[in-house]
């Protein structure tokens, strides 16, 4: 199939490639002429284990191309993707200016035989209203879908390529038939292809990604109550994950979720739930909780060091939300920050890949480390906030000879305690009872 994909951000990039890859030709458009030279120089914007590897060969076989030219690229196109972001608003709604925009930009060019695939994630009601939208601007239907996407950042290409499900929201036979091709190559493993109403596809999306984030505030905040009983949360976790009915996924203490999904995602179908006369009573807890979660670490340095942090020096490993991505939105390690430097604390940084996007956000605020033990030179503790596998077993004696203080606040819980106390460390974790060496 010819295909363009409209937006070249995480989803549109991942999308577009990873459609290249099962032999559709793919054209994925950005307005950002900048960007599109990036991608055509042969560079990846983005951290995704995998994709520089999949956007080289594809270029190279002649499938996959990188275009400022939106008319063009639409012109050829039976699917078009639009991947626009959706940014959040202070009142947590959605901004949908640049998605319309898109597809107002979109519907002068389409094939007569064209169908448009709303990738971004939209309000529920937003796929009908883009239907009516390019009848008015077209003159005619046109076929429309809503096919959420469901990636995790760090494992974007396995997701993409081996999905739990493709979900497909439409009232036209002939875009889910079109989407049902498409898609045959990723379900080979007789995952379903599932199709629905678009407001139910746009509901799926929000309620998946509102569901896992309530489960991490659920787990921090019993994390929370376990610190203050003498109980120990990993212990709990174990006992309850146990349970068939509920199992281990994002069932992991620590600082609070970051990203570009789940706090937006949150926000934004709360906004929905009040827009209908809903009052989302679990959302805004969920939500709450997690801010609340990000300060824990601060609180605990705060007490640690008796409310004396100035001209105090900090370690902070990991700045990414998490793990495989540089992407720092919503980061919990950026909430720390930012109450340190308040603080006259100075920083010592380092993550293996996401320190550009963060010296972008800081600039020279900050002492950025290429390697975690640079960061730990003249610190009086070290903060954990991002369980990247090479922090999980480090030289722990070579960390109490740099550090002027052996004090360690893990966020990630990546350390048994027993052991650090064993080692002389003092140490702080998340629904654990504190440890002095």
């Amino acid at each position: 199939m010819k295909i363009a994909v409209i937006g070249t951000g995480y989803v549109g990039l991942v999308t577009g490639t990873c459609l290249a890859e099962t032999g559709n030709t793919v054209i994925c458009v950005d307005c950002d002429r900048r960007k599109i030279d990036t991608l055509n120089r042969g560079h990846v914007p983005i951290y995704e284990p995998g994709l520089g590897e999949l956007i080289a060969r594809n270029v190279a076989a002649d499938r996959l191309h990188f275009t400022a030219d939106l008319p063009k690229a639409v012109a050829k196109a039976q699917l078009v993707f639009l991947a626009v972001g959706t940014p959040p608003q202070d009142d947590g709604s959605v901004d949908l200016s640049a998605f319309w925009s898109v597809a107002e930009g979109v519907a002068p060019h389409l094939k007569a035989d064209g169908i448009v695939v709303c990738k971004s994630t939209v309000p529920v009601g937003t796929t009908a209203r883009l239907a009516a939208k390019l009848k008015e601007l077209t003159g005619r239907d046109v076929p429309v879908a809503s096919n959420p996407e469901f990636l995790k950042e760090g494992a974007a290409i396995e997701d993409f390529m081996k999905p739990d499900r493709v979900v497909v929201g439409t009232y036209s036979a002939e875009a889910a038939d079109a989407l049902w091709e498409l898609y045959q190559p990723y379900l080979r493993t007789e995952k379903p292809f599932l199709v629905m109403s678009p407001e139910s596809a746009e509901m799926t999306k929000y309620a998946a990604n509102a569901l896992l984030a309530a489960k991490i505030s659920f787990i921090n905040e019993m994390a929370n109550i376990c610190q203050q009983a003498g109980a120990d949360i990993n212990e709990v976790r174990k006992g309850i994950g146990h349970d068939g009915r509920i199992g281990f996924a994002f069932l992991f203490p620590g600082v609070g979720f970051g990203g570009s999904c789940f706090p937006k995602d949150v926000r934004a179908l709360a906004a929905v739930a009040r827009q209908h006369g809903v009052t989302p009573r679990i959302l805004e807890a969920t939500h709450e909780v997690n801010e609340a979660q990000k300060q824990f670490l601060v609180e605990k340095i705060v007490e640690h060091f008796e409310g004396n942090l100035e001209r105090k020096a900090i370690a902070v490993w990991g700045l990414a939300f998490k793990p495989g991505t540089d992407d720092v939105r919503e980061a919990p390690a950026l909430a720390l920050i930012d109450r340190l430097l308040e603080k006259k604390v100075k920083l010592r940084v380092h993550d293996p890949v996401a320190m550009e996007n963060v010296r972008q956000r800081y600039g020279e605020k900050l002492v950025y480390c290429d390697r975690p033990a640079d960061a730990l030179l003249g610190a009086d503790a070290l903060a954990i906030m991002t369980e990247w596998k090479e922090f999980v077993h480090p030289d722990f004696e070579e960390i109490k000879n740099l550090l002027r203080q052996p004090v360690i606040f893990d966020g990630r819980n990546l350390y048994n305690p027993e052991r650090m106390q064993t080692l002389g460390f003092i140490y702080y974790s998340i629904g654990r009872p504190a440890v002095k060496g």
